[in-house]
């Protein structure tokens, strides 16, 4: 199956395009289109993100007390004019160098958690599995982002995620945090993904099910920890 035929199998005929992929498991292709739709909604985005971050430090007086005046002073000097190296080693090596590494360390999560259900499958065929399910959230899901972005001029509440519903949600607040971790693509991609896993390991869809929202839950939960520390020093 070539890529294009693989890419718009995830979408509409998921069962086939996974059992084929844990047959034959190829990702480099595919992981080339996640990583290039990655770079592009950042590049979209970066003038509202710039924008946020200045938002969010700018007139922060707990923010300065913490860091002192002239640190203080230097953080919204940065923000308000960022450097431009900065910028493109961020949008072009950092962002896609951390999310290749979350995806290495999410297969192995899958592979060792799937080890605990079946004898069958591979790390790699996990990893096909994931890169290709991650196609509805680069693709799909970060189309939808930039709509709403562009349609209100910021990041902020434009989450596809239950934090949609609650518009009046401080973005540094806790609840704000958790509920943006139940996002509809990333839901969708872990769902999609459970047809991959019970094609590897052999196992019934309701246990492929647990274990991809298994691996999920525990992303989630990383997610907020980091999430928390991150916003504590804005508050």
């Amino acid at each position: 199956m070539d890529l294009i035929k693989r890419c718009g199998g995830v979408f509409f005929d998921p069962r086939r395009t996974f059992e084929g992929l844990a047959a034959r498991p190829v990702w480099a292709d595919t992981l080339v289109v996640v990583l290039l739709a990655l770079i592009a909604f950042n590049l979209a985005v970066l003038p509202y993100a710039q924008r946020d971050n200045l938002s969010l430090i700018r007139d922060n007086a707990a923010l300065r007390q913490q860091m002192g005046e002239a640190t203080y002073a230097k953080l919204v000097e940065r923000a308000e004019h960022p450097a431009r190296s900065s910028q493109i080693l961020q949008t072009f090596v950092f962002t896609p160098l951390l999310y290749v590494a979350a995806l290495l360390l999410q297969s192995l999560l899958l592979l060792i958690l799937g080890r605990f259900l079946s004898t069958q499958g591979s790390y790699v065929q996990a990893l096909a599995a994931l890169v290709h399910a991650s196609l509805i959230d680069k693709l799909l899901g970060n189309a939808v982002r930039l709509g709403l972005a562009l349609a209100r001029g910021s990041l902020m509440q434009t989450s596809t995620s239950l934090a949609l519903l609650f518009p009046r949600l401080e973005v540094t607040s806790t609840a704000y945090i958790v509920l943006t971790q139940f996002d509809f693509f990333q839901l969708w991609t872990f769902g999609v993904l459970a047809f991959g896993l019970s094609a590897i390991f052999k196992i019934a869809p309701k246990k492929a099910l647990a274990l991809s929202y298994g691996v999920w839950a525990l992303k989630a939960l990383a997610n907020i920890g980091i999430g928390l520390i991150g916003m504590s020093f804005l508050r």
